[in-house]
C-alpha cells in the first residue's frame, strides 16, 4: 500500500543549491537530490478508493503559481538531531495553498498530523550524531540561500519506502494558476521528464 503525501518539486536549480550542503556531518544519511521535495500534507497509507477521493478532492483546488525562496537550514530534535533541512522564507501563498490542502483532507476524515507545518526540504537524516557536529554544520551553511524559483504546480506522491528518504513517484500533479487539466498515475520514469518541462 503507498505511502501519501501532497508535496512541491524542487527544479533543478533549486536542487543542485541544495546538493551543494551535502557532506561535513558525520552519521548523516544525505537524501538523493532526484527525491528533494517540499511535503505540504502528509497523508499516510491508504486504501485505493481514499486515494481517489482525495486525489477528486484536490481537483477542486484553485490556487495562483508563485515564487519560492529556499534559505537558511536546521535541525529537527534539539536534544537529539535526527534530521537537517534547508527552509523556506515566508510565502502567504504557500501558506494558503497548504492550508487548503489541509481542510480537505481534514473533510475526508484523513487523520490530522499532530505536527504544525514548517515548510522545508529535507536534506539528511540523521542516526545517533554528535550534536556538537551537529551545532557546527548548522552554523557553518547558516547563511545558505538559492534563487527563487517559480511554482507552478502541486503534486500527490507516494513512497514504498518505510524509512523515508525516497523513491518517491508523483502520482497525480495539479497545476497552480486555476489553468490546465491533471497529471493523472505518471509512470516514475516521467516524473523527471515532467518536472524539467516545468
Amino acid at each position: 500500500m503507498p505511502r501519501l503525501f501532497t508535496a512541491l518539486e524542487i527544479p533543478r536549480d533549486a536542487a543542485l543549491s541544495l546538493s551543494l550542503l551535502r557532506g561535513g556531518l558525520p552519521g548523516a544519511r544525505w537524501i538523493d537530490v532526484e527525491n528533494y521535495h517540499l511535503t505540504l500534507r502528509f497523508i499516510g497509507d491508504v486504501e485505493g478508493h481514499m486515494a481517489d477521493e482525495i486525489a477528486s478532492a484536490l481537483d477542486r483546488v484553485r490556487r495562483p503559481a508563485f515564487q519560492l525562496r529556499l534559505s537558511g537550514v536546521g535541525a529537527f530534535g534539539s536534544k537529539k538531531p535526527h534530521a537537517v533541512w534547508a527552509g523556506v522564507t515566508s510565502s502567504p501563498d504557500l501558506m494558503a495553498l497548504q492550508a487548503e490542502i489541509e481542510r480537505i483532507c481534514q473533510r475526508l476524515g484523513v487523520p490530522s498530523d499532530p505536527r504544525k507545518f514548517s515548510p522545508h526540504v529535507t536534506l539528511a537524516r540523521l542516526r545517533n550524531p554528535n550534536p556538537l557536529d551537529v551545532a557546527k554544520y548548522l552554523s557553518a551553511h547558516g547563511n545558505f540561500s538559492a534563487a527563487p524559483f517559480k511554482v507552478g504546480r502541486f503534486v500527490l506522491m507516494s513512497s514504498r519506502d518505510s524509512v523515508g528518504g525516497g523513491p518517491y513517484i508523483v502520482e497525480e500533479a495539479w497545476p497552480l494558476s486555476g489553468a490546465g487539466a491533471r497529471s493523472g498515475n505518471l509512470p516514475a520514469n516521467d516524473s523527471d521528464a515532467l518536472r524539467i518541462m516545468r
